[in-house]
């Protein structure tokens, strides 16, 4: 499970490289959350999953549903239609290490040792592929700023919701989170875009595939996986976002890489799996 929410999670960003060619960011999102959101809550009705959610399910579903879908993967649309798909799954790859980094400086949580050496490889990593693509040029520095800002708001939500896999009703939580996404989306597709929509048979299968895949089949994945072994350990796997991310961008979109960029994701790889590692619970050997 883990592996496929990795590889679903990643291939996003170039399916939705191929859907901004061909549309508006913020109204194919919205578009794309709408349809998402029907389905995944006629199926959870028809699975007998319930309208009503606990509190914290709710603020769960407005959190994630505003800062996830509306801020992140609304901004992250906006912004690839200027910087290629495999920086964006780089800057979204570096999630797990702001967490940590947001943990141990605002809130003030203990990190062992072997996390903040991850901290300080991973963002290492970042400035190799940062410091390599700028000298390239080409790279668009508001497309930047629009995936930090993203990847910023998908750090708050992760920081500010604990347990939102609790208590049944995944499927629905899901399917409610995406209607969140199009109603927050759609006034504002409506007041800044041209729905001018290029409907050719790539556009349509990337469309599909993205709503289908890492829309909901990757994030009902990731809930069924927190679920079963934990949110520390399920994040483990993140550490093979940027890998995934960059390879199948290069496969998919022939995009260019450097030696900049292997081996800044490398070393950020290393970083996210150093964090990820050092929040696990230590055993003691001794005991049985």
């Amino acid at each position: 499970m883990g592996l496929a929410f990795a590889l679903m999670w990643s291939s996003a960003f170039s399916s939705a490289r191929i859907i901004v060619a061909h549309a508006p960011p913020l109204g194919i999102s919205a578009l794309r959350f709408l349809i998402a959101g029907l389905i995944a809550v006629t199926i959870a009705r028809a699975l007998g999953q319930s309208w009503r959610l606990s509190t914290s399910q709710a603020r769960s579903m407005l959190i994630f549903g505003i800062c996830q879908n509306a801020l992140y993967l609304g901004l992250f649309f906006v912004a690839m239609q200027t910087i290629e798909a495999s920086l964006a799954a780089i800057i979204a790859s570096t999630m797990p290490l702001l967490v940590a980094l947001a943990g141990l400086v605002i809130f003030g949580e203990r990190v062992r040792p072997l996390g903040v050496a991850g901290l300080v490889i991973g963002f290492v990593g970042v400035a190799i592929v940062m410091g390599s693509r700028l000298q390239g040029g080409g790279v668009d520095p508001w497309g930047v700023v629009y995936c930090v800002i993203g990847v910023t708001a998908l750090t708050f939500a992760t920081l500010a919701v604990r347990g939102a896999s609790s208590g049944g009703n995944v499927l629905m939580i899901v399917g409610m989170q995406m209607l969140v996404g199009c109603v927050v989306l759609l006034p504002a597709s409506l007041a800044l875009e041209t729905w001018e929509i290029d409907w050719t048979v790539q556009f349509v299968a990337a469309f599909a595939y993205t709503i289908i895949v890492p829309g909901l089949v990757a994030t009902l994945t990731w809930f069924l996986l927190v679920r079963r072994i934990g949110a520390v350990k399920a994040a483990t796997f993140h550490f093979l976002n940027p890998f995934f991310g960059v390879a199948i961008a290069s496969v998919l979109l022939g995009e260019s890489l450097g030696a900049g960029d292997v081996l800044g994701v490398e070393v950020i790889m290393l970083g996210i799996l150093a964090v990820q590692l050092s929040k696990q619970p230590v055993t003691d050997p001794t005991r049985k």
